[in-house]
């Protein structure tokens, strides 16, 4: 069975939720439901398995969690067990499946590594009714039988596709021989790839399937997307020059190993950025606070790889930066999924060298992504960047009376001319711009190159336009540095 769109308007009233459920929804300032919502509470509150295909950040958290939590008898043990693939997903799917039910009882427990085991068990027989949990450690607390009467109703895998490409099938699989046959199963993932039909197909009965992705563009229509062309030894020094230009609010900067992410929030630090590493080498205490410190402002940058950052659930990061080009599309759609989101603009940035051109065509014709080229601003780009930022702020500041007594008492020492002058200098001192000149390859250069690499593979030319950083027409900037969901204003990312 498969679900079709409407044009009927709904709103949570409408699922008609149990009163304690309602509250929960009403406190959490939910109004209109998502796609995806709308199209699964219903099914879900009726019983019926699903199967449902959902880009990140549609709120599919509350599309299963709140209809299965109110469906709840109570007093049965765990009644809703949720797979997810991290530890910071399981983490942060604990933390929503409580603020949404808490009116209605409902206790929750996050079971992943790193944590003590006999704590974990502890908390559940204390009487949690919502579980969620990383196979792993689910897997080994199922095969030492630490659980009594563990008989989930409701079972959800999470991110399905990430646990397939973090190599859980097979624990998957073996849980679900430790589940009662008689369950709701849902299933939800941003992809689907041939292995996670079979293991619907293995673990769901007569699923409901739902697809809220869009069919031709799988990549947010709010993302602006763009490359740069770079020589390997110049990664750093593009990074810190993309920065200084876009002045982004919240960003992620995605690397591919554990080591580049530390070595390269050590270099953005020394630099004078806020910048800290996640990573899964990093103890749970430490990557809860680094979470924690991102998620407050506390911290601008999250210098993170793929799976360290798999579900963060952050509404206001204005830009995405691929040091490294991702491995396949499906990592490229989830990485610049953490921007454009709750219907806020965002910024995708990617480093390529032309050794890259070939990942980054597959991307573009997997995704049908339009990631259009650009150069690496020049050190006299980026100064007179700031410098028409700086008089578009000038010209419609506003001061008080306090400020034109200052200025009439220098007066009198310097005039106006000098005096102004003197401000600008040090306003610039503050926007130094570091390394060479010139980063990058020009945009005739790689115009050969792409017409090399199309000669020789016979692919489709990719090359997008590219556009200088003249004038005030750049993007990102200004309007996507005064933050996201929530607004956050003030530096706007720039060096502290």
């Amino acid at each position: 069975m498969t679900t079709d769109n409407n044009d009927v308007q709904v709103n949570f009233d409408t699922f008609g939720f149990k009163k304690d459920i309602a509250k929960g929804v009403r406190e959490a300032g939910f109004r209109m439901p998502s796609p995806i919502q709308e199209q699964a509470i219903p099914i879900v509150m009726k019983g019926s398995d699903v199967i449902a295909r959902a880009q990140t950040g549609t709120g599919k958290t509350a599309a299963f969690g709140l209809p299965s939590m109110n469906n709840i008898k109570g007093g049965r043990g765990v009644e809703i067990l949720i797979i997810a693939p991290t530890r910071e997903l399981a983490s942060q799917v604990s933390e929503e499946m409580f603020r949404l039910g808490r009116y209605a009882g409902v206790k929750t427990v996050a079971v992943y590594g790193g944590q003590s085991i006999s704590r974990q068990v502890e908390m559940i027989q204390r009487g949690a009714n919502v579980v969620t949990a990383t196979p792993g450690r689910l897997l080994d607390h199922l095969r030492s039988k630490r659980f009594r009467n563990f008989a989930p109703s409701v079972v959800v895998l999470d991110e399905a596709d990430e646990m397939l490409d973090m190599g859980f099938l097979e624990d998957i699989e073996a849980i679900f021989k430790f589940l009662p046959e008689e369950r709701q199963t849902l299933l939800f993932s941003a992809t689907m790839p041939p292995a996670i039909r079979k293991l619907a197909n293995k673990i769901l009965k007569t699923p409901v399937s739902i697809d809220v992705t869009p069919k031709e563009v799988t990549t947010n229509v709010d993302i602006a997307q763009h490359y740069y062309v770079i020589e390997e030894r110049e990664r750093e020094e593009a990074m810190v020059r993309l920065i200084d230009t876009e002045s982004p609010g919240k960003s992620i900067v995605f690397c591919r190993t554990k080591r580049e992410a530390d070595n390269l929030s050590t270099v953005l630090v020394s630099r004078g950025y806020s910048a800290r590493a996640l990573h899964g080498d990093m103890e749970q205490r430490q990557r809860n606070e680094t979470i924690a410190s991102f998620k407050k402002g506390q911290s601008d940058m999250l210098v993170a790889t793929d799976v360290a950052a798999r579900g963060l659930d952050i509404t206001d990061v204005t830009h995405v930066f691929n040091y490294h080009i991702p491995f396949n599309p499906e990592s490229y759609i989830h990485r610049i999924g953490r921007t454009g989101r709750a219907g806020k603009k965002g910024v995708a940035i990617t480093l390529v060298t032309p050794l890259e051109f070939k990942e980054l065509s597959r991307i573009m014709k997997v995704s049908g992504a339009p990631i259009k080229y650009r150069e690496v601003p020049s050190i006299h780009e980026v100064k007179q960047n700031y410098m028409d930022d700086l008089f578009a702020r000038l010209k419609d500041r506003d001061f008080d009376d306090e400020i034109l007594d200052m200025v009439q008492g220098l007066s009198g020492e310097m005039d106006v001319t000098s005096l102004a002058c003197k401000a600008l200098s040090l306003l610039l001192d503050d926007q130094k711009v570091a390394g060479p000149n010139r980063i990058g390859f020009s945009s005739g250069a790689v115009e050969k190159m792409m017409h090399r690499f199309k000669s020789q593979y016979g692919g489709r030319k990719q090359y997008g336009g590219q556009k200088r950083y003249g004038g005030n027409k750049r993007p990102g900037g200004g309007g996507y540095g005064k933050g996201g969901y929530r607004g956050r204003g003030g530096s706007g990312g720039r060096r502290k």
